[in-house]
């Protein structure tokens, strides 16, 4: 919409009922209501928002990051009315979104791929035939998204049953399409993109790559334009790889071919039919904006530059805040931002979807806004990130920006020495606090933080540490606790006395136990959808089943009880 703004070209906003009052409503010339409160029920309502396109009378379509994105019956329709379609011509979607056919794309391209299956799998003995025949563990992945939606690692028989619902339970909800196919799991892959822009008129040109390796839950968390460590000859051979399969599919518009890049070989992962999350960083490395790119592609005109007057200058890096409590495994934490302050200062930039008095909505992405720096180099781009981060404040949910710090601050990113299951594997995030601030400084007494006031004696500033009540959730402060609370991953809560409590606000997709069952410590319990994504909630002690108070379908609170374990 800002660039729209800039190019003179009003626009039009659609949005369902949770988001009446959305920042992206706020900013547009026009906006209308969709209605409806999960993503089925309105931003992928296809019929509602093709009635807004009739309605407003715009012109153009423009797909943003996901829901439609990569749905090609959706460009199609849109197509089909007349109305031009920012992104890839549908048949390039169908090619390329669907990610078992894009595998056959880049084989056209001679591009090899990370080996794995070219159909849909179709039931559990299929991945337990997969991992036999390639070795444990392999990933089942959607076949119509990406961004680490209805991707699940499966590592044993055991798990290929479950894995395979919840990667497509994730999928239908996301992408509307529940189809998966299945990948050998590289063991310490660095995740290289490369950004490709095509145009009607025959130019196919690479921009650059971006390093997206530091993940989570095989979801992107920061990234960097250029990777540090590649040399000009794979660089080079890597962005003609991506030409050679955006041409072998007639691709036109912005896309992303992303790799694995292990042991001085590169592998061709898939191709993201759209703009990417991560954009920013190559627009800062090559001064261009890609959006305003994309509308010129869709309006007819050829690119404004060639591949040879594409010039990368420096090094950008980019943490993407998203509304997670990195204290307990990254659990989603949909809230209202009851303040924020947004860092600033020499090659700073943020691109937020949210304001002071907005909420994030359990039923969309957690994304609140991404923090981009650029610098000359990548260690003073690095240093910069962490000066921004250490200003920026949010208050009334959890966010991402501790563990973005402790893994800037981390002597082995520094030394790019880290791989895609780097974060999860190596790096302890146990001492972060859960909320601003670090932990009490007594034994059990976890209602205080430490907070850093500012004290002025005899015309001197001070900054003093006490401490004080905690807020009941507060935002980000990546400071270290000092007395460590761990936390696993997926846990309800409990008291002590076996109650299983809602972590966060969700809808309940599955229940895995029944009452008068006996389970263990760690065992899964049921799962909790929210902001997306699937969380199982574990058992924190062994015992009998004694109470089950929810059921498949039903919405909780954060705090509801969902279980009694005697």
């Amino acid at each position: 919409m800002r660039t729209c703004r800039e190019m003179g070209i009003a626009t039009v906003a659609v949005y369902s009922d949770v988001d009446r009052d959305a920042f992206h409503v706020r900013y547009a010339d026009e906006a209308y209501s969709i209605g409806g409160q999960t993503a089925a029920e309105s931003y992928l309502n296809q019929d509602r928002i093709m009635e807004v396109i009739t309605r407003s009378g715009a012109d153009g379509v423009h797909p943003g990051y996901g829901f439609y994105s990569e749905n090609a019956d959706f460009a199609r329709a849109v197509t089909a009315m007349g109305v031009a379609w920012i992104g890839p011509p549908p048949e390039a979607i169908e090619d390329m979104g669907d990610k078992i056919s894009a595998r056959k794309a880049a084989a056209r391209g001679n591009v090899e791929s990370v080996p794995g299956t070219t159909k849909p799998v179709q039931n559990a003995q299929e991945v337990i035939e997969f991992g036999e025949a390639y070795g444990w563990p392999i990933t089942i992945k959607a076949a119509y998204g990406g961004g680490g939606r209805g991707m699940k690692v499966v590592n044993a028989p055991g798990e290929a049953a479950e894995a395979l619902e919840s990667a497509g339970r994730e999928a239908l909800a996301y992408f509307g399409r529940s189809e998966a196919y299945l990948e050998k799991y590289l063991t310490s892959p660095r995740h290289i993109e490369i950004q490709i822009m095509a145009d009607t008129h025959g130019n196919v040109v690479w921009l650059g790559e971006r390093d997206c390796s530091v993940q989570r839950r095989h979801q992107k968390l920061i990234e960097e334009s250029p990777a540090a460590d590649l040399t000009e000859e794979t660089r080079t051979a890597m962005g003609e790889a991506a030409v050679k399969v955006a041409k072998a599919t007639g691709y036109v518009n912005a896309g992303t071919i992303e790799m694995l890049y292990q042991d001085g070989e590169f592998y061709f992962l898939e191709m993201n039919t759209r703009l990417q999350v991560e954009h920013c960083v190559t627009e800062l490395v090559t001064s261009l904006d890609l959006v305003a790119e994309q509308i010129r592609i869709a309006s007819g005109l050829p690119l404004s530059f060639t591949q040879d007057e594409i010039v990368r200058t420096g090094h950008a890096i980019e943490c993407r805040i998203n509304a997670e409590n990195s204290a307990k495994g990254f659990l989603p934490s949909p809230g209202t931002i009851h303040d924020l302050h947004i860092p600033s200062g020499p090659g700073v930039r943020w691109d937020g979807g949210y304001e002071r008095g907005d909420t994030v909505s359990q039923y969309y992405d957690n994304l609140v806004g991404k923090l981009i720096v650029w610098a000359p180099d990548r260690d003073r781009a690095r240093l910069r990130m962490l000066r921004a981060l250490s200003e920026f404040e949010i208050d009334g949910l959890h966010t991402t920006i501790p563990a973005q710090r402790l893994v800037l601050e981390h002597p082995e990113f520094a030394a790019n020495e880290h791989s895609t299951r780097w974060l999860e594997e190596k790096v302890d995030l146990s001492g972060l606090t859960s909320s601003a601030g670090s932990s009490a400084p007594a034994d059990g007494d976890s209602s205080l933080m430490a907070r850093d006031v500012p004290v002025e004696v005899d015309g001197r500033l001070f900054a003093v540490k006490v401490w004080l009540p905690e807020a009941p959730v507060a935002g980000v402060s990546a400071k270290k606790s000092s007395k460590p609370k761990p936390a696993a991953a997926g846990s309800g809560g409990a008291g002590g006395n076996g109650t299983i409590t809602a972590p966060m606000q969700g809808t309940i997709v599955k229940v895995l136990v029944e009452v008068g069952q006996e389970v263990a410590a760690g065992d899964s319990l049921l799962v909790l959808e929210a902001m997306k994504m699937e969380n199982h909630i574990n058992a924190e002690q062994s015992g009998k089943i004694k109470e089950l108070r929810v059921e498949a379908g039903k919405t909780v609170s954060a705090g509801d009880i969902l279980i009694i374990i005697e």
